[in-house]
């Protein structure tokens, strides 16, 4: 190992990891059920966008000469010979003197050099057919014509392989003509909270129990990341549970299995007792997060033991799991987005650690954002309750000894 005595770098530990990350299988989907997916081939416009030239205006279709002298003292009038709704699959012909009304996105005519809006004839919609007045000269030919393939042509990337398809993505894929879109599959993931205490949200505790929050933490961060759940459970400390759930996850097809405790140094840690040889625990320099473990079965499963306490089981979860769910699809950003802010208050950091403190980011000044722990306990590994609260990760190095007010801090966003 690397790193602040025995402690092993972030990076190291996160290389290790990528380097076993294998990546899915990919699926053809129609556009419809590919929210979400990440591309996994390059996505070309079929089309042109737009299809063809048409009107960017509510108003005439006309011919630049016939109307370029227009003006409130010598308007200019001319004939409607015929009426374009959108959709409409006609080209009338535009003589000398003549006009089309036409509406915004139908087809501008052949013939037509330019839109007059309503605003610019003297009785707009309301005297629209038959003969109209334009007092309103266009400026020049072509305008409010949006041209044929003034976007994209046919052929033209839409999108590189790698690209997280949401709802712009994919609406700009049905624009240019595509049905269907060639995307990774889902990595499928089991997510396993172990300990005896451990207790379902809202039964009666006793005491040494606790409720049980990780699974639903760790089952939501899993499918933000892209990934199916194929099994959400809770084992116990001692007994065969733990390598009943990893025989039932390898059964499901699961890519990934995620823990959450077991990994430290107590007497009960069914992780590091049960998986100690297909999985490596280390010492991270990191905080919260330390203890990690990691692995790859025989078959391919990645197995990450991240720490129980649920602040530390997030973090880790974003350093290391997001980024190979995200390499398993391909994913061209394996990283959140980060920003750099002012620190609001000051806040102690760990001894030779680097910080993941959960944040609330102040957006009162659009000018300036400032950054502050979510809780008053900082980075405790503990304090679930202040995940609520929680936006971002101020991320501090370690080699910092504290934040004082004022100081710029990496923050990493979580949406």
């Amino acid at each position: 190992m690397t790193g602040t005595g025995s402690l092993r770098e972030v990076e190291e530990q996160l290389a290790l990891v990528l380097a076993r990350v294998r990546r899915v299988e990919t699926e053809r989907l129609p556009v419809s059920e590919a929210q979400g997916r990440t591309l996994a081939e390059p996505l070309r416009a079929a089309i042109d966008i737009p299809v063809f030239d048409n009107s960017g205006m509510d108003g005439f279709a006309v011919r630049f000469a016939d109307a370029r002298d227009a003006s409130p003292g010598h308007p200019v009038s001319l004939r409607v010979v015929a009426d374009l709704p959108a959709g409409s699959p006609l080209d009338p012909p535009i003589g000398p003197g003549e006009a089309v009304r036409i509406m915004t996105g139908s087809a501008v005519p052949t013939a037509a050099e330019a839109i007059v809006p309503f605003e610019d004839t003297a009785g707009g919609l309301a005297d629209s057919l038959g003969t109209i007045s334009v007092v309103g000269a266009p400026p020049a030919a072509g305008t409010h014509i949006r041209r044929r393939a003034d976007d994209l042509a046919a052929g033209d990337l839409v999108l590189e392989a790698g690209a997280q398809l949401g709802p712009l993505q994919l609406s700009s894929a049905a624009a240019g003509g595509v049905a269907e879109v060639v995307v990774a599959r889902r990595p499928r993931a089991a997510v396993v909270s172990t300990g005896a205490e451990l207790v379902p949200p809202g039964l009666p505790l006793t005491r040494g129990q606790i409720p049980e929050s990780n699974t639903e933490l760790l089952t939501g961060l899993a499918r933000g990341a892209g990934a199916e759940v194929v099994l959400r459970t809770t084992v116990d400390d001692e007994g065969d549970g733990l390598t009943t759930a990893v025989a039932e996850a390898s059964a499901l097809g699961a890519d990934v299995v995620v823990f959450s405790g077991g990994v430290s140094a107590g007497a009960y840690e069914v992780v590091k007792n049960t998986l100690a040889g297909t999985m490596e625990f280390a010492k991270v320099a990191m905080q919260p997060g330390k203890p990690q473990g990691f692995g790859v079965t025989a078959d391919g499963m990645l197995l990450f033991g991240l720490p129980g306490n649920p602040v530390s089981a997030a973090v880790s979860f974003e350093v290391f799991v997001r980024p190979a769910l995200l390499a398993m699809q391909g994913r061209a950003q394996l990283h959140r987005h980060m920003v750099r802010l002012p620190a609001a208050v000051p806040w102690r950091t760990p001894a030779g650690r680097r910080q993941y403190l959960p944040a609330a980011i102040d957006r009162s000044d659009p000018a300036r954002w400032t950054v502050r722990p979510a809780t008053a306990g900082g980075s405790g590994s503990h304090l679930a309750g202040g995940l609520a609260r929680a936006e971002a990760f101020a991320i501090v190095p370690a080699e910092v000894d504290a934040v004082a007010a004022g100081d710029a801090v990496d923050v990493m966003l979580l949406s």
